[in-house]
């Protein structure tokens, strides 16, 4: 099962798990870029995927490419995908400085999360709002999630790219009652540098400006006790080689809100699986254990699925589940 940034509803009318991935025409048989859903009663046998969205289906979408990480939420009587696009030939004002106060030169260009709406989980979707991506559209952003406020507000929760910030960044902004419109401005939540676990094995001194630190697949989680969790996935770094370059590996981690709320202060944990492991969410089987999904390795990229355990805000891993997700 082909799938990058899975994300699974667990529907309790069918009794029935829908796992919502990017399109692959190749699995599918279906071509074009959007999203695709495999469905499962035991989470180890499943049906062959069907296509519930295309952007060759929606008619004048300002982006046709990408259509990552999808997510699908029911809100008020209905279903909403979250999907990332991109359109490389639609550039941003590259900022003047970075955080380091150096030019930042990589080229910036249109990416942003795209709500689409629809009365069944099986689709089809319709984008509700084809001229532009739901975070403003000035700003290079992607893989955003649905977060409902304990008064009932609805936000959009996304990660700010490290293409245009260097130092990447989890922002929120609200939106209307019904999803189609953000309200005001984004919040910013916190910086992939926060981890303070990142950079462990660079060497005091060297310019950590050379890695980009990056935030990837944000998923609140509200626990029984009343914290508030988010999974989301970096690249943990580390040096390689005598020329001083810095490479990583992906990784899936969280972080607590100490209030309880989205605006936090978030306190950054140690990070829950390696082996090129991330883009991460949780959902709970329908005997009630907690689970965690993500993809591995980066490329060529596998659903992995593991049981896990909260004890309070602690969230920790309790066993592989590889006799469901086929091993290795």
């Amino acid at each position: 099962m082909p799938l990058h940034d899975p994300f699974v509803v667990a529907d309790d009318r069918s009794r029935t798990y829908h796992l919502y991935t990017s399109n692959d025409p190749a699995v599918s048989g279906v071509d074009g870029t959007g999203t695709m859903v495999y469905r499962s009663a035991d989470l180890r046998d499943w049906t062959r995927p069907e296509v519930v969205f295309r952007t060759a289906d929606q008619h004048g979408i300002w982006a046709s490419d990408g259509a990552w990480a999808p997510e699908v939420h029911a809100w008020n009587g209905r279903f909403y995908l979250f999907t990332t696009l991109h359109d490389e030939n639609k550039p941003l004002k590259v900022p003047p400085a970075n955080r380091w106060g150096t030019p930042f030169q990589l080229p910036n260009h249109m990416r942003g999360t795209i709500t689409a709406v629809s009365d069944s989980l099986s689709g089809p979707f319709t984008v509700v709002d084809p001229e532009r991506p739901t975070p403003p559209e000035n700003l290079m952003t992607l893989d955003g999630t649905l977060y409902v406020d304990p008064s009932g507000q609805p936000w959009m929760v996304y990660a700010h790219e490290w293409l245009q910030t260097v130092d990447g960044t989890m922002e929120a902004i609200r939106l209307a009652p019904d999803l189609t419109r953000t309200i005001g401005d984004p919040v910013f939540l916190f910086k992939a540098s926060d981890a303070s676990w990142l950079t462990e094995q660079i060497p005091g001194g060297m310019p950590h400006q050379l890695a980009p630190y990056i935030t990837d697949g944000p998923q609140l989680y509200r626990t029984p006790d009343d914290s508030l969790l988010m999974l989301w996935s970096t690249y943990e770094k580390n040096v390689a080689g005598d020329d001083g370059t810095i490479s990583g590996g992906y990784v899936q981690t969280y972080a607590v809100s100490r209030s309880g709320d989205l605006t936090g202060p978030w306190d950054q944990r140690r990070p829950l699986v390696r082996e090129d492991s991330g883009h991460g969410m949780l959902f709970r089987t329908f005997d009630g254990q907690l689970m965690m999904i993500v993809h591995r390795p980066f490329e060529n990229a596998r659903g992995k699925l593991y049981e896990m355990r909260l004890t309070g805000s602690e969230l920790r891993v309790l066993r592989r589940r590889a006799d469901l997700d086929g091993g290795g």
